[in-house]
Order: structure tokens, then sequence, then C-alpha cells
């Protein structure tokens, strides 16, 4: 799925898949593209990937029709035109806020390379692009996504004007933070933050943008289910780290368990937590 089909998913309410994908190894692409997803999701904000490396890897996910969406450090403008010239297919900016941030990230991935004062009055409508100018832009920026990570109260209560703003395709929202701006961290089961979560969800699909949540926690895909049925349709699953952690840690207890090790190795941690 390339970025134009996914923009144009996400807005008519269609189940889009994808996951974090943390290494950039060059035997990982085609393993996670016989997994049958939409997107890749490649986090800048946390994962320590330099400009190459996700350049590299938008490039090669990009040409294996899985749309890659770079998360961005900051929500700043200029950071979304650079990994958009890396090859990436759409931009996840973090921790916003306000209408005025996404509007001028909006400038930047759906007017891109229109910059400074002519890009200002684009966005304030007093003033107007030319002919040739418009169809440009359109043919240039077709392609190309924009979503906004809602994390905190101050983005729940400004949510409606956020999700208005012209050229915003979907929010996502970062469970972690959200549950800490709650006051409940990490309480994902807390009736606070499952309230928050369908809040979100309701407002975004009422101004037809889309909507998901990144639960790489122990709530399990049960209740990504449950608020995919309640709204949710940017389904972000797990991460290529995590699934191989806990695949990998079940069979290796599984295997001790039967060889009569299980309890050596539980020593074994709690001497290691004990240096």
């Amino acid at each position: 799925m390339n970025g134009t089909a996914l923009a144009h998913a996400l807005k008519t309410g269609k189940h889009v898949y994808g996951t974090l994908i943390v290494s950039p190894s060059p035997f990982w692409p085609p393993v996670v593209a016989s997994l049958g997803l939409d997107f890749v999701f490649i986090d800048t904000e946390h994962i320590p990937l330099d400009r190459e490396k996700v350049s590299w890897m938008c490039q090669v996910y990009g040409s294996l029709d899985l749309a890659p969406i770079v998360r961005i450090p900051s929500p700043d403008p200029y950071l979304a035109g650079m990994v958009l010239d890396g090859g990436a297919a759409g931009v996840i900016a973090p921790y916003i806020e306000t209408a005025a941030q996404v509007q001028a990230l909006a400038g930047a991935v759906k007017h891109k390379p229109i910059k400074g004062k002519r890009l200002e009055h684009l966005l304030d409508r007093s003033a107007s692009l030319e002919p040739g100018l418009s169809d440009y832009l359109s043919l240039q920026n077709a392609n190309r996504v924009l979503i906004a990570n809602i994390e905190s109260v101050p983005a729940i209560e400004a949510l409606d004007d956020i999700a208005a703003v012209d050229g915003l395709d979907a929010v996502l929202i970062g469970p972690h933070d959200l549950s800490c701006s709650l006051g409940i961290p990490e309480l994902y089961d807390h009736p606070s933050f499952l309230e928050a979560v369908e809040t979100i969800f309701h407002k975004a699909r009422q101004h037809r943008v889309g909507a998901g949540i990144h639960m790489i926690y122990p709530a399990g895909f049960e209740q990504e289910i449950l608020w995919a049925k309640k709204g949710a349709n940017l389904i972000l699953h797990s991460a290529d780290l995590i699934a191989v952690k806990e695949t990998l840690s079940q069979e290796l207890n599984t295997i001790r368990t039967a060889l009569g090790d299980i309890k050596a190795d539980q020593d074994r941690k709690k001497d290691n937590l004990n240096i």
C-alpha cells in the first residue's frame, strides 16, 4: 500500500495494519513483507536510528509496497520534510497538543516544498496558488500521510480543533505518555484510560480521520480487537523486537521446563538482579 491508498483507507474507516520496525537489518524486509501488512512504523523519537539508516529502510519498504511511516523526534515541520526527502510515505508527529502544530506540519507534508511567508499565507488562506503550482504540489504530495500522536489531556481537550485541520489523515494514541498525563502511569485497564481512548476514537471518527493506538504492552491483542470495534482503524500492533522477545521467551521457557532447568534459570535471574 502506498501513501495515497493508506490516507484514503484511514479517512474512509477501512482497517490498515502495521507494526513497529526497530531493526535496520537487510534480512528483515522480506520477512516483514510476508506478513500482509499495509505499512511499517519507523520510530526516530525513541529509537536511535540515524538519517541514512531511516532513508534506506524507507526506500526498501516502499519498494515492497509497504508504506514507511516515520515518527520524527519532535513536531517540527523541517524534520517532517527531512524524512520525506529520505523516502518516507508519511510522518507521525509526537505529542501534539494544538491545531496550530498540526497546521504547520500539514504545510510541510501536504504543500512541500513551499515554505516561509508563502506557506504562511497559503495556510491562513490569505493567498492562493497559481494553477500550475497547485497542480504540481498536488502531484508531488499525493503519496504523503500526516498522523498526529495524541498523548496528553490537553491534546484530548483540543482534539476537535486538531482533527478539523485540513491535511490530517489520522490520530495515533501514545498509551504510555497518555497514561502518565492522566496520572495513572501504565494502568492501561484503568477506567480513566479506557474512557480517554474511546473519547479520542469517537472524536477522530466524527471528523472522518483515522484513529489508532500503538499497544505493545500486556493488554494483548484481544484489547486491540475491542478497540477496533469501538472505532480504531489504524491497527499498529507490537514491534519486531517485542515479538522476538516474547516468542523466544515462551519457547525457551518451555524447553527449560521440560529439561528441569526452569527453577535454576529463575534463581540465576534473581542473582543477576542482586548484583
